[in-house]
């Protein structure tokens, strides 16, 4: 019992530690006090939890919705799998002073804006498939590449010492520690990149709507100002990327079980 009050205590405590229960409970507390608000001062154009609700039970009930769904996971498996490849190509070549400059200049191109780059882009493309794809890959390698770079550039000196203790010529070093020695480090990047993709896809669909997407039914929607579909549609789209990041998650402890013990979530 007292462990329980000073617990609860901890929850106005800048740093103070909480159990397992708590946090649940916390959470749970928050999230019904959020939705009953919302419930209680909603009207008009924005709809209300249950309007919502009411929406989803719409939306999962058209056979439309799944092909739709299968076409967007589709696209963002298919940019994610050619960005990470890409990002890591750059990132590991940037230890190399020949490929630094092209992976500075990658990084800085994060603050290009698609906006203007959408004709070039039309240009290069044969199709509205690749159209999408390079635009997808576009928006999300920049930041792969400067999370990655990051990562790399925090290796300590004393370890490429130690590579020089144990005689390794500079190729092997290179490979033992940055490419072995920070393969966890580089899954936990891609997981909390892995958020770039949604928030990029429903722009990219956008452009050509044909072969459909969330994307697409998201901007019907909105044209035609049907707000509750709307937001059951971003409810969905925020569940799956949920679960997904908790999955990507698992993933890293199973792959890396040792970083376990790097992380209190």
């Amino acid at each position: 019992m007292p462990s329980e009050k000073l617990s609860l205590k901890n929850v106005f405590v800048p740093f103070g530690y909480i159990n397992k229960t708590t946090a649940i409970s916390l959470i749970i507390g928050e999230i019904v006090i959020a939705l009953v608000a919302w419930q209680l001062s909603g009207g008009g154009l924005i709809p209300t939890p249950t309007k919502i609700l009411t929406s989803l039970s719409t939306i999962l009930a058209s056979n439309n919705f799944y092909e739709n769904l299968f076409a967007t996971m589709g696209l963002i498996t298919q940019g994610m799998g050619i960005s990470i490849v890409l990002a890591l190509l750059i990132s590991y070549l940037a230890s190399i002073p020949f490929f630094l400059p092209i992976a500075k200049f990658v990084m800085k191109c994060r603050y290009l804006t698609l906006t203007g780059l959408i004709f070039l882009f039309t240009l290069l493309t044969s199709n509205g498939h690749q159209l999408k794809i390079s635009l997808l890959i576009f928006g999300i390698v920049p930041f792969f590449v400067t999370s990655l770079v990051s990562v790399i550039a925090e290796i300590s000196t004393e370890e490429y010492e130690l590579s020089k203790s144990l005689r390794m010529s500079n190729w092997e070093a290179w490979y033992e520690i940055v490419i072995l020695g920070r393969l966890d480090q580089v899954f936990e990047v891609m997981r909390q990149n892995f958020a770039i993709s949604w928030i990029m896809i429903t722009m990219v669909e956008g452009l050509n709507m044909s072969e459909g997407g969330l994307g697409t039914m998201l901007i019907k929607s909105n044209k035609y100002i049907d707000l509750g579909t709307v937001f059951g549609l971003l409810v969905i789209i925020f569940l799956i990327g949920v679960l997904s990041d908790y999955f990507l998650a698992l993933l890293r402890f199973w792959f890396f079980p040792y970083t376990r013990f790097k992380t209190r979530d």
